[in-house]
């Protein structure tokens, strides 16, 4: 982990001449802790007095923190708010009877909310002398009786081609602390790059583009595959990273299953920053999906028929045509340049030929 160096907010109570303390550039509370560092320092170059006009923080609250550096050893993190979370919290009420009566109408009615449970648990309540509960208290109800598993649940069930088993039907996607890009945009090349997928139906088959796009600079890269999964989009990220004419630092992907597994744990291992974008918010991948629209346009669908029966002669052509669109062809957000011209005039990188030239461009079949 990156390390960083600091000793302006530690003077008074740190013997050495500098504390190792934490990097907090992906921390949740980033910009809190940064305030505070700031008022800290304020702090010790006019006082207690000018920091509580300045900042309204007390003298109090300034020691408090600086006895929690100085506990964790100057670590940055630890300057975090605390959880407001209280010691000693009411116990719930058990609502026995109106359980009962939502286990006994979901059995025969599943679909049902919280809005009309309620309804339903009122008329019956009067004569069973119990309280008429909130729709937001039906509905903690109801949840915590689905996490016990005492409500029925549908199945999904699948059936074995070979021996007509039926099995039931689990998610392949891994439980992940997944990060996401929030307010991070890049400043250079490589620091965010988008991926996504195009699905393209031809008669009775089914094919697949994997494209990148660099956030910045808009370098473009994509390949035809005849699968889609980990392993496929993980083939592609070692081709990208081959083929950029930058360091790719960043990943952006949606939460399709095709990202987890071997794909993540490339990222891992190549110690690759992967963002994961929020559920149903294709607009957090805007780039790239204007990106798909401009290379089914401009390319797939002319190249329909090889991409269905040669997929190795459709990746050929393709990268002819990623040469041309990197190299050649003019972006109103860059400018009027290419991505190309763009990365060599504008930020003035030396003129390098990019590995698109030479790279292997064969395709692995998956």
């Amino acid at each position: 982990m990156q390390q960083i160096y600091n000793e302006t907010y530690i003077k008074g109570y740190a013997r050495k001449a500098m504390n190792t303390i934490q990097d907090i550039t992906h921390h949740q509370d980033k910009h809190i802790i940064e305030m505070r560092v700031k008022i800290l320092s304020f702090f010790n170059d006019y006082g207690a007095e000018a920091t509580a006009r300045a900042f309204g923080v007390s003298r109090a609250t300034v020691y408090n923190w600086k006895r929690r550096l100085k506990t964790n050893r100057g670590r940055l993190s630890c300057l975090a708010p605390l959880s407001r979370r209280p010691h000693t919290m009411r116990s719930p009420a058990d609502y026995a009877w109106h359980k009962d009566q939502i286990i006994a109408i979901r059995a025969a009615y599943p679909g049902l909310g919280k809005d009309k449970l309620k309804v339903l648990l009122d008329e019956d309540s009067g004569a069973a002398l119990q309280p008429s509960l909130s729709v937001s208290t039906v509905g903690r109800l109801v949840s915590d009786l689905q996490q016990r598993g005492q409500l029925p649940t549908r199945r999904q069930l699948t059936m074995l081609a070979r021996t007509g088993r039926l099995l039931d039907k689990l998610s392949n996607k891994p439980k992940l602390n997944k990060l996401r890009r929030d307010g991070f945009y890049p400043k250079q090349p490589g620091e965010l790059i988008q991926i996504d997928c195009v699905v393209k139906y031809i008669t009775n088959l089914k094919r697949y583009i994997i494209s990148a796009i660099d956030y910045y600079g808009e370098f473009a890269f994509s390949m035809g595959y005849n699968s889609l999964s980990s392993r496929s989009t993980k083939d592609f990220l070692l081709k990208l990273r081959q083929l950029a004419p930058f360091e790719v630092t960043r990943l952006q992907s949606d939460n399709g299953s095709e990202f987890y597994d071997h794909f993540h744990k490339a990222c891992e291992q190549l110690q690759l920053v992967h963002y994961w974008n929020y559920p149903r918010t294709p607009k957090m991948n805007g780039k790239i999906e204007r990106y798909n629209r401009t290379i089914q346009e401009e390319f797939a669908d002319w190249h329909l028929d090889d991409l269905a029966y040669d997929l190795h002669q459709f990746n050929n052509d393709l990268m002819d045509w990623l040469l041309w669109y990197n190299t050649k062809s003019p972006h109103w957000s860059l400018k009027m340049m290419s991505p190309m011209q763009y990365l060599m005039k504008d930020l003035q990188l030396p003129l390098t030929e990019s590995n698109m030239l030479w790279t292997d461009t064969g395709y692995r079949r998956i």
